[in-house]
């Protein structure tokens, strides 16, 4: 493992060495598709006496759009194929749920013109529940997660490859909070909060 990781950072800076730099155009679009992990924060929900719920981790497909305004300011949208949690209460599973977290941010890219292209990101996202099962000791109970709105916070960036191509690393914040009922009983709100891990592949357009 630790060889492959090597040999993929040596093709990434070759590639790197060997790409002609493509600057940035106002009116572009940079498409791209890679994997994506949500991790969210610990002690999402403590319910004294009850033990704590926690939400696991989740991995999944992600689609980025970023439109450039300028050279230097975009608009990015992101969004993906479901993410699926596993929820535990007191280390033990008892219900499962999935999620859609789409985004939307203005970006700031400070290095247009380079191989190397960071950028900064700030927006709003919206989560949605879906899928919420219950298994183990609450096979028998009904449990509800109320959609979410949240700011973001967002850092990446993209390496220039050959004929407009990028791999694109990224690094997000989310604030996401929902409201989870049983059997329809408030629960209390589950502080989620993840950070959200990618790695893309992309074309400029």
């Amino acid at each position: 493992m630790k060889r492959f990781t090597i040999l993929v950072a040596a093709v990434v800076v070759a590639l790197m060495i060997a790409a002609p730099a493509t600057a940035h155009e106002e009116g572009s679009w940079i498409l791209r598709a890679g994997v994506g992990m949500v991790a969210p924060e610990s002690n999402n929900l403590d319910l004294g006496p009850g033990g704590t719920i926690e939400v696991d981790d989740g991995t999944s497909l992600t689609l980025t759009g970023t439109y450039m305004f300028t050279k230097n300011w975009a608009f990015d949208i992101l969004a993906a194929w479901p993410f699926s949690h596993d929820i535990e209460l007191g280390g033990v599973k008892v219900a499962s749920t999935d999620h859609l977290p789409p985004t939307f941010s203005g970006q700031y890219h400070f290095l247009p013109d380079g191989k190397f292209q960071p950028y900064v990101g700030l927006g709003l996202n919206y989560t949605t529940f879906f899928s919420t099962d219950t298994t183990g000791p609450l096979a028998a109970s009904s449990l509800s997660l109320d959609d979410s709105f949240g700011f973001a916070a967002q850092l990446g960036a993209d390496v220039v490859l050959q004929n407009d191509w990028v791999i694109n690393f990224d690094f997000r914040y989310i604030n996401i909070e929902t409201d989870a009922k049983l059997d329809g009983a408030k629960l209390g709100t589950v502080d989620i909060n993840p950070f959200v891990y990618s790695i893309s592949v992309g074309k400029r357009f």
